[in-house]
């Protein structure tokens, strides 16, 4: 009688999973909280000239007013006739160029106001005007 021994059944390689995908997840964690998402966002003002989109990696002049009515182009205070002659200096023959204003919260409305004339009078095809996104 002829005895064969029994063939045992091959153990197969079993990578545990489970760790590696609770580390996977634990960095997307850690990415998605130090990343910032922040972004300049504005309220659009749209002019007849200007157009419906605009990339957002494009230069831009900004004008800040202060929460005397002070207007600024760049660090650099300016009376309302320099800031005219400024933007048209820097506008140029470029039309479509994008002007940010950034006024101060407690400013007079009718001193942003003003100075958005001004930019607007200064030849700038498209006038934003720069907020900041309450949490």
């Amino acid at each position: 009688m002829l005895v064969h021994p029994k063939r045992r059944a091959r153990m197969g390689v079993h990578v545990p999973l489970t760790s590696l995908i609770d580390i996977v997840f634990l960095l997307l964690i850690y990415f998605l909280l130090t990343t910032n998402f922040m972004v300049d966002e504005g309220i659009k003002i749209k002019l007849p000239q200007a157009k419906a989109s605009a990339p957002q990696t494009e230069e831009v002049i900004t004008v800040y007013v202060d929460q005397q009515g002070r207007a600024f182009l760049g660090t650099k205070e300016v009376s309302m006739a320099a800031l005219f002659d400024g933007l048209k200096e820097m506008i140029g023959d470029k039309k479509d160029k994008l002007v940010v204003v950034r006024a101060d919260r407690a400013v007079i409305l009718n001193k942003a106001v003003k100075v958005m004339d001004v930019v607007k009078a200064a030849g700038a095809g498209r006038l934003c005007l720069a907020t900041e996104k309450e949490f």
